[in-house]
Formats: C-alpha cells, structure tokens, sequence
C-alpha cells in the first residue's frame, strides 16, 4: 500500500499503466486510506477489463410506476379499454405487498402463489384472476427485455377451471327481452308525460326534463344480436360508420376487428328512426367523459329488463354469443371469423356450438352433393353411427 501522511490527512500513491495517480482520501484514519486506495485500483481494473458493476434492482412496484405504466399511456393512448385492463391489473398487483415490494429478481412462484390465493380469498372468479396474471406475465418479460435483470424471471401460468361465455338466449328470450326494453322506454315516456300534467309542471311553472333516449337499451340489444357487435364497438359506433346498408368497423385491437357487417332489416329500421332524432356524430351519445355511452349507462335499465322478461340475468356480450352461435349453423368458420372480427380460429371455435337438427341437415347437404348412393351393405351402419353421434351430443 501506498500511503502517506501529509499533514494531519492520508495521501495514496500508485503508478496505473504508467500514469501516476495521487489524490488525498480526506481521511485522518490510515486504514480507512489503504481501504479507499484498494477501492480506486479495483475500479480501474474493472473498467480495464469490461466489468461493470451491478446494476441496482427495481422492486415490481418502481419497475410499475416509472417503466411500464409510462409505456402502456405511450403505445395504447387510442385504447381505453386496453388502458383499463392494465391499470386493473398494476393496482391489485401494487396492493400486495409481498410482491409490490419484492425486487423482480426476488420474484418466485410463492409470491405468485400468495398472491393468487389473497385475490381468491377476495372472491374474485378464475377469469378476473387471469387477466392479472396476465399483465404480471407481460411486466416481468418486459423486464427481462430491457435488462431489468440479469436472470430469467419465472414464468407466470394461468390458472385452469376458467368459465367462458357460453351462454346462448333462446327465441323466446331474446322476444322477452326486447319487450322488456321496448317497456321500459314506454314507461320513461309515459312518467314524462305525467311529469308535464303534474303540480311542479302546472301550478308552479316547473319544466320536467325531457328524456334523451328513452329506448336507449332496445336499440343497443337490437344491434348487439343481429350484427353480432362487441359492446364496447356497438357503444362507440359514429354515423359515418353506418353506410351502404352495413356497419363499418374501423377499429380494434387487432387488424381482424376492421369489418364490414351486413345491416338487416330490423337493425338498418332502428338506425334509421335514431338517426331521425339523434344529433352529433355518435349512434349512442351521452353524458360521459367519451361522448358516448358506457357499460354503466344501461347497467340499470339491463337488469331491470331481465327481471321484467323473467330471464336469468346475464351480461351484455351474451347478444354477441347468441348472434354468432346462430349464425354458425348457416355459414363457414372462415366467414364466422371474419364477421366476428376473430384473429385466432380458436376463439371462433368457441361459439360454434353444434346442434343435434344442425348435424342431420350437413349430412343430408353432404350425400346429396354426392349423389345420395349407398350400398346396402354400408346402409345400417352410417345410420348406427348417426344414432351414436347424437346420444353423445345430447
């Protein structure tokens, strides 16, 4: 070691690749001046050498606030949907601590694990844990990417029993339904018509409000179960979408959604007679940030018309379910999946739910295109096998 004392402070000493190198350490103890003079060669031979020090850590929660939150806002300011299934899913990853907290490189499968079994523990169903294991699973591969950390994180799997919508109204229902809503604006009227003979009205000079949009709900679910729209694409709908006798999608997340759906002709009728009376540009404007309606602006007036039809309550993309589902017994998957706005064939899979009078009318399609010619030695087999079929299948 070499240092020396000048004065009352520590000096060191040390020749580098042939450079001289002298500078105080400020210290009046020797020891802590050997330590400070070791701490000097050390970090020229690393830098000599290629070695860096250890980049610090983020927790999840810096790695949340100050990395991805910012990327999210930057790649996804057209999306709100896409903008609130990730900030659901940052705030319950943020109010548990043990993970919140934990360094990404510290990250294991029992946090993960904790973390599963406090949202179960709050009540929340398979499919809404999923989706925030799946903004967890994006945020630790984003970290890996833009070296966060020098090791691989572990891999966040979702947990299996997950309900998909599989619910499809019958005819019956859906009439139920529609005179349910058709009800509703009916009585929304009639009260304003009461209100305008009223007291309030009459005698002290008072004007009701006039309803905006009485059969608001009626024209949404007309439209959701004949073009077999996602509500959110119903919901933001402009007239400049609505021409030539269909619907235009220019929008979505993927380039799948970007659509054209044939209007019929109870639909281009309820478009036609809003169009008559609604102003702007939105085919359902309201009051709210966007301009046009929500999922909340016929929370109301939906579980009302349910309990009216005396149907079991359900959520608004089952019209969707049940368009597409109809429509797959009289078209090709491909043709299904375009109008659907699918970009995985999977997901169109999904609502192709085949039916016992829908199986005998394709094979009945399919032997006529082939002549209809049997032997009768195959003859009572085909019609064995038919039987077999349909008992699974029922």
């Amino acid at each position: 070691m070499a240092v020396f004392k000048r004065g009352k402070k520590w000096w060191y000493k040390f020749v580098w690749n042939g450079e001289l190198i002298r500078e105080s350490t400020k210290q009046t103890n020797k020891r802590v001046a050997e330590q400070m003079e070791s701490a000097h060669k050390t970090a020229l031979a690393k830098g000599e050498v290629g070695i860096r020090d250890k980049a610090p850590v983020p927790t999840l929660k810096d790695f949340a606030e100050q990395d991805f939150k910012p990327y999210i806002e930057a790649r996804f300011p057209s999306k709100p949907k896409t903008l609130e299934y990730y900030r659901t899913g940052l705030k319950n990853l943020n109010g548990y601590v043990p993970l919140a907290n934990a360094k990404l490189d510290e990250i294991s499968a029992e946090k993960i694990c904790g973390f599963v079994a406090k949202r179960r523990e709050a009540g929340l169903e398979v499919s809404s844990i999923n989706r925030q294991l799946e903004v967890l699973r994006r945020m630790l591969k984003l970290a890996m990417e833009w070296g966060k950390v020098e090791k691989v994180l572990p891999r966040v799997e979702m947990l299996p029993g997950e309900k998909h919508r599989d619910r499809v109204l019958t005819i019956a229902e859906e009439s139920a339904y529609l005179e349910a809503a058709t009800a509703i604006g009916e009585q929304i009227l009639e009260s304003y018509r009461r209100a305008l003979e009223g007291i309030r009205a009459t005698m002290r000079g008072e004007e009701p409000i006039r309803p905006e949009d009485p059969f608001l709900l009626r024209d949404v679910t007309t439209i959701l179960t004949d073009c077999g729209l996602r509500p959110e694409e119903c919901f933001r709908l402009r007239w400049e979408y609505v021409r030539d006798g269909a619907v235009h999608v220019p929008f979505g997340k993927t380039e799948s959604a970007r659509r054209t759906i044939p209007l019929t002709a109870r639909a281009a009728a309820q478009l036609e007679m809003r169009r008559a009376v609604v102003k702007g540009e939105w085919v359902f404007p309201a009051s709210t940030r966007s301009g046009h309606i929500e999922k909340s602006s016929l929370k109301k007036q939906h579980s009302k018309a349910c309990k009216l039809a005396k149907v079991a309550d359900f959520p608004l993309y089952t019209f969707r379910h049940t368009c597409l589902t109809r429509w797959a017994a009289y078209m090709d998957p491909y043709t299904l999946g375009y109008l659907a706005g699918h970009s995985d064939f999977s997901t169109t899979r999904r609502y192709v739910h085949p039916q016992a009078h829908t199986i005998m009318e394709a094979i009945e399609r399919a032997r006529k295109a082939q002549g209809g010619h049997r032997n009768g030695h195959n003859a009572e087999k085909p019609a064995a096998d038919e039987r077999a079929s349909l008992s699974i299948i029922n």
